[in-house]
């Protein structure tokens, strides 16, 4: 198939995959917006009952205050950097696909909670008061659109216990992180939902894109042949 062929399909894979995948978000954000009782009464009886619970175990609370501390989005975004300017040495193109959704990512997540302009959910004897608007959850966007990239990132370098442990880890610390905000109150679960869901549609169709972009000579290809140079010590003399 001609390469231009596959890439316009590729493209239009990901335009799909996005599309598809942003549909939940908007309908959300349009709930939100249009303060529908039915999801305003389960969001704020999910949020009394989360934050109740944490100021009744003191141990919970300050781990959780530690977790929101460490994985806040710009700490999040700045690890992720430093993995691309690590990986950058031996796929460069690659590195700089993932750094460019991150913090394209993180610039949509902030113009959408401008848009959409929630308030953060009020809660009796608060537990945090954090800035900014509510919608959507910018630790939740940042820990998911983390974990799809830097899993794609680094998918070529991993191996077969990499491959396993790479992406459950990034799924336990964004459902930690969804658990963590909701549990504090800085967050409604339809705000950690939205987030989740936003980083994860950016991510994949970011990597869908890319990937069916990029021609063979992509990481994979690449990196089997510089670990190759690397391993073997007496590397055979071509011969004329």
């Amino acid at each position: 198939m001609r390469p231009h062929l596959t890439r316009r399909r590729a493209l239009l894979r990901a335009a799909a995959f996005g599309v598809g995948a942003a549909v939940p978000v908007l309908v959300l954000a349009y709930l939100v917006r249009s303060q529908a009782s039915g999801l305003q009464s389960f969001d704020e009886q999910v949020v009394a009952s989360a934050t109740s619970f944490t100021r009744e175990h003191p141990a919970v609370r300050d781990a959780l205050l530690t977790w929101q501390s460490v994985f806040e989005p710009m700490w999040v975004n700045l690890a992720g950097t430093v993995v691309c300017v690590w990986v950058a040495r031996r796929m460069p193109s690659r590195a700089l696909w993932a750094f460019g959704t991150l913090m394209v990512t993180w610039g949509l997540t902030n113009l959408a909670k401008l848009a959409v302009g929630r308030a953060r959910p009020v809660v009796e004897d608060a537990l945090v008061d954090p800035p900014g608007a509510s919608f959507p959850s910018g630790h939740a966007t940042a820990s998911a659109v983390a974990a799809v990239t830097l899993t794609v990132l680094l998918w070529p370098l991993l191996g077969r216990t990499g491959r396993v442990v790479v992406p459950v880890t990034g799924g336990l610390v964004v459902l930690v992180t969804c658990a963590d905000r909701v549990m504090l109150g800085a967050h409604y679960p339809s705000d950690v939902l939205a987030g989740v869901l936003l980083g994860t549609a950016m991510a994949g169709a970011s990597a869908i894109g890319y990937l069916g972009w990029s021609p063979r000579t992509d990481a994979a290809s690449r990196a089997d042949h510089v670990d190759a140079a690397l391993t073997d010590p007496h590397p055979q003399e071509e011969t004329a």
